[in-house]
């Protein structure tokens, strides 16, 4: 079962609470758009972006007003509710990133980038990372990447991700301990991942 909805399962309010934690710091200021900054500056103006696991939204709708087409898609209905009222203008929907198929929901065109960020990665459930990076490749447009962030010590470390890009038929162009474009290390701690397809 993914992780998240075993926690929501446990706790029937914890995607409320982490809906209001985010818009506490929202209101108190805090800085919550370092992931969609780093997508922003990788795309040109009115670029198709998916927001892989996109919870109530902040990445996809920072890239909304910053011009982007934008689709986001999370497993949790919650989640999507609070996205919509939110961020309105980005298409939201509840869907499973393991069985990820938009053109059935007659979004045929594919997008420029697919973000992933907030650890999403690591509440997948067990033996399905490689299933959803699979998935994400076959919506990619040509020249379009795949950038995913999430910590170590969650349960999928950064050597079985990286062997699950390589077995999905993706490949590592950027390898980051941060969304401000610090190097990844042997140490660190993060892992941002931008990744395109193989040729």
């Amino acid at each position: 079962m993914n992780k998240w909805a075993e926690l929501v399962a446990r706790n029937p309010d914890h995607s409320r609470w982490y809906i209001e934690r985010f818009r506490t710091m929202a209101r108190e200021g805090v800085d919550l758009s370092g992931e969609a900054r780093l997508i922003d500056a990788m795309l040109p103006r009115g670029s198709r972006v998916l927001d892989a696991g996109c919870g109530p939204g902040r990445v996809g709708g920072y890239l909304h007003r910053a011009g982007h087409q934008v689709v986001g898609v999370d497993i949790d209905p919650v989640l999507i509710q609070a996205a919509e009222e939110d961020h309105p203008g980005p298409r939201w929907l509840v869907g499973d990133l393991v069985e990820l198929d938009l053109p059935a929901q007659g979004i045929t065109d594919g997008f420029d980038a697919i973000v992933c960020a907030g650890n999403v990665m690591t509440f997948l459930a067990p033996n399905t990372h490689r299933r959803v990076l699979e998935r994400m490749r076959t919506h990619l447009r040509d020249g379009g990447r795949i950038v995913i962030g999430f910590g170590a010590g969650r349960g999928y470390t950064f050597q079985e991700f990286l062997a699950d890009v390589e077995a999905a038929g993706l490949v590592p162009d950027v390898l980051l301990s941060t969304w401000d474009l610090r190097p990844f290390k042997e140490d660190s701690d993060f892992l941002v991942a931008i990744l395109s397809p193989a040729t």
